[in-house]
């Protein structure tokens, strides 16, 4: 360990943000990095514990706690106090593909598990999460990033379907194994939810360029607008490579069930953010292509990410106000006795969307137990809303969700986002391949049960040659799981090619 008295001696410090009308005029990340010293100082605080909890990604109570990529946390934190910021980066990049992405949008499973919060005080945690970021932006500055190619190529070609995180780090593991890889994306660019689906001031898109660039010199092949099962054949890359991943992600998001629905002015989050994103990119939004709120009353149906992400978004377009609608009751402010460390806290968190929200228009937008009944049209056009209230009861030994009576509101509307998660993976490539599906719309995977794995079952299809990983093959979930799969499922492929593994 860095110092033995350090989490006595030192309090926590996080990275400073942005205060929130100044950083809402604009896409850019608004957290800053704290100065070398006093991150090094923070790196001191890690105890280095017999049992590292925050490396650990064990099933306790129903509830995963820890690292999923099992990243060894105690080793850079002690390099990084001593100042060795290239053994810090060789340890993590041990098992983090991306550190420069889950250190910007990753919820910090690690921290919640991490012995100096244990006790219920989350906040004495350590700043994990921000070591981890400065770490690999370090590496990067230095010089320590530079391409790395294998030094010996095998005859093993394979074909990468999505380029989300999971697909990024299948294909980015198999590429340092040696064999040929080549991602196949729909989109204009890669990244998945990472260039579209999440906002740029979470994550800036020239870091993912950046890594995108990184692993294209390092031998890795990117086609674009190629959406397999449409565009480009299943069969041909069948035919073409000696093993396919599936990781198209889980985008196939929930709809509203309320009258009006059909309305103009209501979108998907995913659309919605897409739009916005692609636009900043391409026009810095001059083109006008883009659903826009300026001016409007945005009602947001979801309280989780995806929500807080069009709340931020709408604010910064110049929306005339914000309302998050969440059917879930509000979490407690402090760990419940049945929800004790180490497990996630499911305790009231407000997010930078909420903030803003909040200095700006002097309310939490967040509305809970509440969804729309009704949404109302005027010339086919969204005009307003009516809301009620919901709530959970057991009815004949089932969880249903019922409506308080009485409790209809009226509320302003011109555009409804729904951010209300997803309904598994967009099945046309995963029928296109042959795969079977689950009942939960993800592609099913056969194998060993193996309890280490994130997916027991590991990552082969029923499909000869053809594996998933990802969203597709567990359902909605954070980037740092998807990575997590996209290892796990390289390890497998090169198995299957090789008969062994040394990854």
């Amino acid at each position: 360990m860095g110092k033995a008295s350090g989490f006595l001696e030192y309090n926590r410090k996080d990275n400073s943000s942005i205060a929130p009308l100044l950083r809402t005029a604009n896409f850019k990340e608004f957290h800053n990095l704290l100065p070398e010293e006093e991150r090094k100082t923070q790196a001191a605080r890690c105890m280095n514990c017999g049992v590292p909890m925050c490396q650990s990604a064990l099933k306790l109570g129903g509830m995963v706690t820890g690292c999923p990529l099992h990243n060894l946390i105690p080793e850079w934190n002690d390099a990084l106090y001593k100042g060795q910021y290239d053994m810090a980066a060789w340890r993590l990049l041990k098992t983090s593909s991306f550190p420069e992405f889950t250190g910007r949008v990753c919820p910090a499973l690690c921290e919640k598990a991490c012995n100096c919060g244990n006790g219920g005080d989350i906040k004495e945690a350590v700043t994990i999460h921000d070591n981890e970021l400065f770490i690999i932006e370090h590496a990067f500055a230095s010089g320590y990033m530079k391409p790395r190619l294998p030094k010996v190529r095998s005859d093993k070609k394979i074909a990468v379907i999505g380029s989300g995180p999971a697909g990024l780090a299948l294909a980015d593991l198999l590429n340092r194994r040696g064999h040929n890889v080549t991602v196949y994306e729909r989109e204009d660019r890669a990244g998945g939810l990472l260039m579209y689906g999440i906002p740029n001031m979470k994550l800036e898109k020239n870091i993912i360029e950046r890594r995108i660039k990184l692993m294209e010199e390092e031998g890795v092949k990117f086609i674009y607008g190629a959406d397999v099962g449409k565009t480009v054949e299943a069969n041909d890359i069948l035919s073409s490579y000696d093993a396919i991943a599936l990781c198209c992600g889980a985008k196939k998001a929930r709809p509203l069930s309320a009258a009006g629905s059909d309305a103009e002015g209501v979108f998907f989050a995913v659309d919605f953010l897409k739009s916005v994103t692609k636009s900043l990119l391409n026009s810095d939004l001059k083109d006008g292509k883009f659903f826009d709120p300026k001016d409007k009353d945005v009602i947001v149906v979801g309280g989780g990410d995806t929500g807080n992400d069009c709340t931020g978004t709408s604010i910064r377009l110049g929306c005339k106000s914000v309302t998050q609608l969440e059917m879930m009751p509000c979490p407690p402010k402090e760990r419940l006795a049945n929800n004790p460390w180490p497990q996630w806290p499911k305790v009231l968190k407000t997010d930078y969307g909420a903030e803003e929200s909040i200095e700006k228009f002097g309310h939490d937008p967040r509305v809970y137990q509440t969804t729309i009944k009704e949404i109302h049209k005027k010339n086919g056009k969204v005009c307003g809303v009516k809301t009620v209230q919901v709530e959970f009861q057991n009815i004949d030994g089932k969880r249903q969700l019922v409506e308080i009576p009485g409790s209809e509101k009226e509320l302003p509307a011109d555009l409804i986002l729904i951010a209300a998660g997803f309904l598994g993976c967009e099945d046309y490539t995963a029928k296109a391949f042959g795969t079977s599906l689950s009942q939960r719309n993800t592609v099913e995977s056969f194998g060993t049960v193996n309890p280490d794995l994130a997916s027991p079952m590991g990552y082969k299809t029923s499909v000869d040659k053809v594996f998933t990983a990802g969203d597709m093959h567990r359902g909605q979930s954070l980037v740092v799981w998807a990575i997590a799969e996209g290892r796990e499922c390289a390890r497998q492929i090169d198995e299957y090619l090789m008969g062994y593994s040394n990854l």
